[in-house]
């Protein structure tokens, strides 16, 4: 790569002023608290925020970086971290959905009228209903079917006549010597178009009663808990809070911040000698928390020895028993599957190493046993079928050879010609390779289908609609979910389309997933389409991952490379090779830095600076990646650096100022940018790529940050003109080849890299992708194939 010479900036002055920047201290970001173990919405992604540091967590705080997602740091895996090294769940790892208001809709008690949805309240109604569906798809299949129920007109009558001569009711020769056959049908009448049908409403959210916070702080008082948790104990557990916790005090565990030496003491403290370490309340919710730690991490099923494992470090005597109750009583299922020498490795609980004490991975067993949530479990099933379903149901009813001739690339064309023939079709490449998927859908347009393509972000949005030349063609996939965007539904309720490209497919999460596919009507083509090297989802499940390694679908591999000296970097990459590119543009730029402070100060410079006056793109357009939120050059730290120097200003809008570059979390796993506009009572008013959105006063601290500096999850699927990755000496831990590859292919036209990693960069690069998520879609997709 091209280095400036005394590690000077691109156009930086010799003289630029030393820029002081304070660490600040990395509070906890506000959070909706977790359900019980095994029991969270399916729409509701699992979030773990950060625990009372107790003894034996806080011993491993640190070593965050092998527990996340594809290999990367614990900050970047959807999570976010706090002074003492813990995670919780960040808001904004990937996704987005600008569209739509996200205004309040909590009215008085007692008004009739309906209060207004929020984006995130239409899109929770939709999740509700398409798991409606699929449970009463699932009812119907295990029901019994009476021959010919369905039958009607003649096929009926024909039916009729054949059971009359079974039974001796009429004689076989009335039916020979009937009359001439009736005049002909009338033809069926041309199918409804679809109508658009907007979500149900869904309540609105209110918090615990002040009669139930009362309730629950008298029993936290008895057992010694501070009382401060009244509030977020009663939201978890619900209007009955207070006898639950009496019954059970480890429902404690699904508290914000509670630990599990936090609920033991809480525990003993309401029970006495009543309880101890193998108690039944206690070791179901040990393991309901694993499971949903490992979520976060990505796993949909964890290997059944490494929870007993864990177990087995917080001292239950008996933890295959525990595990056996824990399947009894429905906090876990259980799936035996054979051995697999290629598969991953089995998975270990989330937060098993630093709750474990570090423990020595268990042994494999002969059958590979797994335990999961009901949730992903229901959800990997049901996508299981709905890719089989459409698979078998797709009809060659158009004639697609002329498009391919005219395609403009031998990749696209393979792509057109694989789509004509098969109901589902998985497609690969880089950031050049999208033009394939926009031809097709241009294709597809032409021939009369109705085709949509949907993308991850809002950005990505724009640059499909550009490529494409019709803004109707692109969406972005929450939108399509939630019915906010798309074509609408038709009078079954599937999406009004006869072909959907989903880009960005590697940002797919389990539960999406399948309730995307589930709203698809038989005889939809469905395209699938990225980049596998990019980092994976951060909800759990690895579906773009799982339908290429299971060879569920026909594969094509773009053979598009993506230009210039950027492009040369991040395909080396890929393949494991950071290589030096040829940047006769300053394309690519490495700015060397000590410590962690000169890495802050190096970077502002950059953006406000060194890149607008060299390279010509303006501090607006320059996005900075880094590798976690906590630390001295993470996202905190450096927004408030940037802030100071680009958007001076009191935040007298909760921190925020008119003007301050923001990025809007309307629900987890989505990311919107955006800018400050203006506050009053109504709340925080975001302008998010020219959409209004207003976010409640009671929302701002957990689903507003500011948007200066990003994780690489949280840049997902979006690029700039330009990008500075910082990479400080304490990310070291958190880098991976997935981490680099994603961070350095966000940049269009120019790339800085604040560096100060020394070799570790280029043996993060080196090493083979992290290890595969714990899933079992693979297998699930793969006993559908047989």
């Amino acid at each position: 790569m091209t280095a400036l010479p005394g590690g000077q900036d691109p156009g930086s002055p010799a003289d630029d002023e030393a820029e002081a920047v304070a660490a600040p201290a990395d509070a906890p970001d506000g959070s909706a608290p977790a359900g019980t173990a095994g029991r969270s919405s399916a729409a509701d992604g699992p979030k773990e925020p950060a625990e009372t540091a107790g003894p034996a967590e806080t011993a491993a705080a640190d070593g965050r970086a092998d527990d996340a997602p594809d290999g990367e740091g614990a900050p970047d895996s959807g999570a976010d971290t706090t002074d003492g090294g813990e995670e919780t769940p960040d808001d904004g790892t990937g996704g987005d959905a600008g569209d739509g208001d996200a205004g309040d809709g909590t009215g008085d008690a007692g008004e009739p009228a309906a209060a207004p949805l929020s984006e995130a309240e239409a899109e929770l109604a939709a999740q509700r209903e398409l798991r409606e569906r699929i449970e009463q798809r699932k009812a119907e299949k295990q029901g019994p079917v009476e021959a010919g129920g369905k039958l009607s007109g003649r096929a009926a009558d024909l039916l009729a006549a054949v059971r009359a001569v079974e039974s001796g009711e009429k004689p076989a020769a009335e039916f020979f010597d009937a009359p001439a056959p009736a005049a002909p049908r009338r033809a069926a009448p041309a199918p409804a178009p679809a109508r658009p049908r907007p979500p149900e409403p869904a309540p609105a959210p209110r918090g615990p009663s002040a009669e139930t916070v009362s309730a629950v702080a008298a029993v936290l008082a008895e057992g010694g808990a501070p009382t401060a948790l009244a509030g977020p104990t009663a939201e978890a557990l619900g209007a009955g809070a207070a006898d639950v916790l009496r019954a059970d005090p480890w429902r404690m565990l699904a508290v914000p911040g509670v630990g599990p030496e936090q609920a033991d003491g809480f525990a003993r403290a309401l029970l006495g000698a009543a309880c101890g370490p193998g108690d039944e309340r206690r070791t179901d919710a040990l393991v309901g928390r694993l499971m949903q730690r490992a979520a976060l991490r990505g796993h949909t099923a964890v290997d059944a020895a490494a929870v007993r494992a864990s177990l087995a470090e917080h001292a239950v005597p008996d933890p295959e028993a525990a595990v056996r109750h824990a399947v009894a009583e429905g906090v876990v299922l259980v799936f035996q599957e054979d051995e697999d020498e290629d598969g991953p490795a089995p998975a270990a609980p989330a937060g098993a190493d630093e709750e474990a004490g570090g423990a020595d991975e268990p042994e494999r067993e002969p059958v590979r046993v797994l335990l999961g949530l009901d949730r992903y479990a229901l959800a990997e099933e049901s996508l299981a079928d709905g890719l089989a379903r459409l698979a078998h149901s797709c009809e060659k009813d158009a004639d697609w050879t002329a498009a391919a001739s005219a395609a403009g690339s031998p990749s696209a064309a393979e792509l057109i010609r694989a789509v004509s023939a098969h109901g589902i079709v998985a497609h690969t490449g880089g950031e050049a390779a999208r033009a394939e998927p926009a031809a097709l859908l241009t294709a597809a347009r032409a021939l009369g289908l109705r085709a949509l393509g949907a993308t991850h972000s809002v950005d990505g949005r724009r640059r499909l609609a550009e490529a494409t030349g019709d803004p109707a063609t692109a969406v972005t996939l929450a939108g399509l979910l939630s019915g906010a965007e798309g074509p609408g539904r038709d009078e079954e309720g599937a999406v009004a389309v006869d072909l959907l490209v989903v880009l960005d497919a590697p940002q797919l999460d389990v539960e999406s997933a399948a309730m995307l596919v589930e709203s698809l009507a038989d005889g939809t083509r469905l395209v699938l389409s990225g980049d596998p090297g990019v980092l994976g989802s951060a909800g759990a499940g690895q579906v773009f991952a799982d339908v290429l390694a299971a060879r569920a679908c026909p594969q094509v591999v773009s053979r598009t490379p993506d230009p210039g000296p950027i492009g040369e970097l991040v395909s080396g990459i890929g393949v494991g090779e950071l290589n030096q590119v040829e940047a006769p543009g300053k394309e690519v730029v490495i700015v060397p830095v000590r410590d962690a402070g000169e890495a802050v100060h190096r970077t502002v410079q950059l953006v406000a600076d060194s890149v607008p006056r060299a390279i010509g793109v303006p501090a607006a357009d320059t996005q900075v990646i880094t590798v976690g939120h906590g630390g001295l050059a993470g996202t905190r730290a450096l927004n408030e650096a940037l802030k100071q120097r680009l958007n001076p200003g009191p935040g007298r809008f909760a921190g925020f100022d008119p003007g301050d570059r923001v990025v809007h979390v309307p629900a987890p796993g989505r990311t919107v940018p955006g800018v400050v506009v203006s506050a009053d009572a109504d709340g925080l008013h975001l302008d998010c790529a020219g959409a209004r959105i207003t976010v409640p006063q009671a929302r701002v601290a957990s689903s507003v940050r500011h948007g200066w500096a990003l994780s690489a999850h949280q840049a997902a699927g979006m690029r700039w003109p330009a990008v500075v990755v910082v990479l400080p000496g304490d990310a070291a831990q958190g880098l991976s080849r997935p981490w680099v590859y994603t961070a350095f292919g966000r940049a269009e036209r120019h790339l800085s890299v604040v560096h100060g990693v020394q070799q570790v960069l280029q043996r993060a690069v080196a090493q083979s992708p992290a290890r595969e998520r714990t899933t079992r879609l693979r297998g699930l997709l793969e006993a559908t194939a047989r």
